[in-house]
């Protein structure tokens, strides 16, 4: 016998869409591994960012419960009392951004490194460098996207002031926490470690054999007393 209106309705929606979500996730996952494994020729560094994204969006979800659910900050900002619940499709929608946009933010920062180690073999270096010349585009993206969020969170629904606070802060905490702290941070600590791809690896990803090579090593650093020696035939 079927079963009408709005609570078998939302019921229906609920499995609908958060039936499969574990799978989905799962595959998602494992798809981007597998990508980012052959765009930067390391394992380690496409688990790394998987796991930080995953660790953003559980963030984002945090800051979701805690203000809206809880009423931690929405009466006194929104003036909304404790929703006591989160709308279905805004966890969903929040995964759906977030999850394509820190992963740009992953790929963009990752990529400078990785040619700045390829140049120079030095992982510190490269993390010094490839922050430097990306951490200031990756700070103001993420800043007009606050603004951008902020801006949609001062509309009448309040859905979709919800949606707006998961996003931003969501945006926040992968720009400045995850992508310009800790991704950085792990990098210099691995060192070479960060560019480890098994063989059988990188063939089944078809990864050209040229561009598993390792990075040149770092150019030795020239004693004080052949360099003062350097400089005194030079100037006699």
């Amino acid at each position: 016998m079927g079963v009408g209106g709005d609570g078998p309705s939302l019921v229906d929606f609920d499995h609908a869409v958060y039936g499969d979500f574990p799978l989905m996730l799962a595959i998602i996952a494992i798809a981007t591994f597998l990508l980012l494994t052959r765009a930067f020729r390391s394992v380690v560094l496409a688990a790394k960012a998987v796991v930080f994204n995953l660790i953003s969006l559980a963030a984002a979800y945090g800051v979701l419960t805690w203000v809206w659910q809880d009423g931690h900050g929405s009466s006194a900002v929104f003036g909304v009392p404790a929703t006591g619940a989160i709308t279905m499709w805004v966890p969903l929608m929040v995964f759906a951004f977030l999850f394509g946009l820190s992963m740009d933010y992953e790929v963009f920062i990752l990529t400078r490194i990785r040619e700045v180690y390829d140049r120079t073999g030095d992982a510190r270096q490269a993390v010094t460098e490839g922050l430097g010349r990306t951490g200031r585009l990756v700070t103001s993206a993420a800043a007009i996207l606050m603004l951008s969020f902020l801006s949609m969170s001062t509309g009448p629904q309040t859905d979709l002031k919800i949606l707006a606070t998961g996003l931003g802060a969501g945006i926040l905490i992968d720009a400045v926490v995850i992508r310009c702290l800790l991704v950085p941070a792990m990098v210099a600590l691995f060192g070479r470690a960060n560019w480890w791809l098994p063989a059988r690896m990188a063939r089944l990803l078809r990864v050209p054999a040229a561009a598993r090579l390792a990075a040149p090593a770092p150019a030795a650093p020239v004693p004080a007393a052949a360099e003062s020696a350097r400089f005194l035939s030079g100037v006699g």
